[in-house]
């Protein structure tokens, strides 16, 4: 049977890849995302598998308390989340300001903080739960010129074993995908200003020898929410290619 789930920065990337995968799943998924008009677009690509847009701002908690709402009325209670949303950003150290860090926290660590504080009492009533967040492989690795991208990530990670540890008994799972190398739009934007080496150059140093795509991260964020995986919890599932970090 299907559940309601929930993506968070669905309009491209992962996130979108995990919404489709998700509705093809047979769920009734609502994508979230800070761009409305793209939500909507990928809600209408979706719309065999009874998809709802949203447009909000993860910072925003009383934003994501309304979006929230309105999932509960048109599609229902929230038994799956993914937290997808996430910025990055490059600078040395030095150069970090305070106004970017709180930017970078705000968005990849408080803005999953405000998205599952806000779908786990659904989950508690249901007894039973999925939830997967979105972290990276620099938290597990480093990266530099990355310090409050890295620090955010690692909160996430940090996150997401704390609650598995609170919320197993209920029957909620909660586990992390750190994803390494994934061709994604926000990565070639980065590949673009030189702030990463290209692609290419990464996925040939890959064991498997090509960069990830977003489908495979989906394909994993599926299973992790279904009924197959109610023994996996506080897992870091690192979805990279043959990177060990």
């Amino acid at each position: 049977m299907g559940r309601v789930a929930v993506v968070t920065g669905a309009a491209s990337g992962m996130g979108l890849a995990v919404g489709r995968h998700l509705a093809e799943s047979g769920h009734r998924v609502a994508l979230l995302d800070l761009d409305g008009d793209a939500a909507q677009r990928a809600a209408e690509d979706v719309r065999d598998g009874d998809a709802l847009a949203c447009e909000v701002d993860v910072t925003d908690r009383a934003a994501v308390d309304e979006a929230l709402r309105k999932v509960r009325s048109e599609l229902g209670p929230v038994e799956i989340m993914v937290t997808s949303a996430g910025l990055d950003e490059f600078a040395p150290f030095t150069d970090i300001t305070p106004e970017a860090w709180a930017r970078i926290l705000a968005v990849n660590l408080t803005g999953t903080f405000h998205c599952l504080q806000a779908a786990v009492p659904d989950m508690l009533s249901a007894g039973w739960g999925r939830i997967v967040t979105i972290s990276s492989s620099s938290a597990q690795s480093g990266a530099a010129n990355m310090a409050h991208y890295v620090a955010s990530k690692g909160g996430v990670i940090g996150l997401t074993k704390a609650l598995a540890v609170e919320l197993a008994p209920h029957g909620i799972t909660v586990n992390t995908i750190p994803p390494a190398i994934i061709d994604t739009p926000m990565a070639r934007r980065a590949e673009k200003a030189g702030n990463v080496p290209s692609i290419d150059t990464i996925a040939a140093a890959t064991p498997v020898r090509r960069a990830g795509t977003p489908e495979d991260i989906a394909a994993t964020c599926a299973f992790l929410c279904s009924d197959d995986a109610g023994y996996i919890t506080g897992q870091q599932i690192g979805v990279n290619g043959g990177w060990y970090l």
